[in-house]
């Protein structure tokens, strides 16, 4: 039988189910995109480039593989947002029950609802981090609570949430923002106080949602809704970095890939920061 081949391809063993500290779960959907499609094939992009990627991490000198990295079959739920929503969580919940560390992939941004969900019930005292251009703060958009652009509104609902990158919304998400946990990207250029301002205001666990296109659109042009002015590749890390130092990151979801298919950097970058992200993580325990 040949071996069906998951994130980071990692060796014979360290990828069984039953040896497996981390579990990937892609999920390929792109029901309420608003203006670029393609978010369906971000999880198999993820995959394809993770392939790809040496699994020796330098600054943090470790091989997170060895703690073993599953790759579950794709949750395919595309009825309705809401119920693609429960299918996440019920297949995230499944794995926090036995233990595992979930990593969701997207598919657009809608499906971080349900994967915080599921972690809001297995964790106490959970507070969420999003990577993001946008507030997604919509109560209602499209005629759906489910959209991408209602993504924050339906977390906030469960724990506090720290936005950080963000530059794009409209009026009725900005009276609703709550200042003091937002980090705008052009205010945070220039000053040396944010990561550490807006780490002391998560709790002890953390999850965090990165949707893509909170990284600037010169290394990141591959999502639905590209806006520029956003954020680097090394100063990301940096500030993941100090969140894992000082928080217990205990989930994390990427999303909003739209790959392109005459340029695979994108798919690189994002398959490469889950990695660096659970290496940050996993080089604490």
């Amino acid at each position: 039988m040949t071996r069906k081949l998951g994130y980071g391809d990692v060796p014979e063993g360290f990828d069984r189910y039953e040896n497996a500290k981390i579990v990937m779960v892609p999920v390929p959907y792109d029901g309420t995109s608003t203006w670029l499609k393609g978010a369906d094939k971000g999880p198999a992009a993820i995959i394809e480039a993770s392939r790809n990627m040496y699994l020796y991490d330098i600054e943090t000198d470790s091989e997170v593989y060895t703690w073993g990295i599953f790759t579950d079959e794709a949750v395919r739920e595309k009825k309705t947002p809401g119920t693609m929503v429960d299918a996440v969580k019920a297949r995230v919940a499944t794995h926090l029950v036995s233990n595992k560390f979930v990593v969701t992939l997207g598919g657009e941004h809608s499906v971080s609802i349900g994967s915080v969900r599921a972690h809001a019930e297995a964790y106490r005292n959970l507070s969420v981090l999003q990577l993001d251009a946008h507030a997604d703060l919509q109560q209602e958009f499209n005629g759906s609570r489910y959209n991408h652009a209602c993504v924050m509104a339906r977390v906030r609902e469960v724990c506090p949430v720290v936005q950080v990158g963000i530059r794009s919304m409209d009026s009725g998400e900005m009276a609703a923002v709550d200042p003091e946990r937002l980090f705008f990207a052009e205010r945070i250029r220039g000053d040396p106080d944010w990561m550490e301002r807006a780490a002391s205001l998560l709790t002890d666990r953390v999850y965090v949602t990165i949707d893509v296109d909170a990284f600037d659109i010169s290394i990141m042009p591959a999502t639905g809704t590209p806006e520029p002015g956003g954020l680097l590749w090394y100063d990301v890390l940096e500030f993941l970095r100090r969140i894992t130092e000082d928080r217990q990151v205990v989930g994390f979801d990427v999303v909003e890939l739209c790959p392109n298919r005459y340029s695979k950097h994108c798919d690189f970058l994002a398959a490469k920061l889950v990695y660096k992200l659970l290496s940050y993580i996993f080089t604490k325990r």
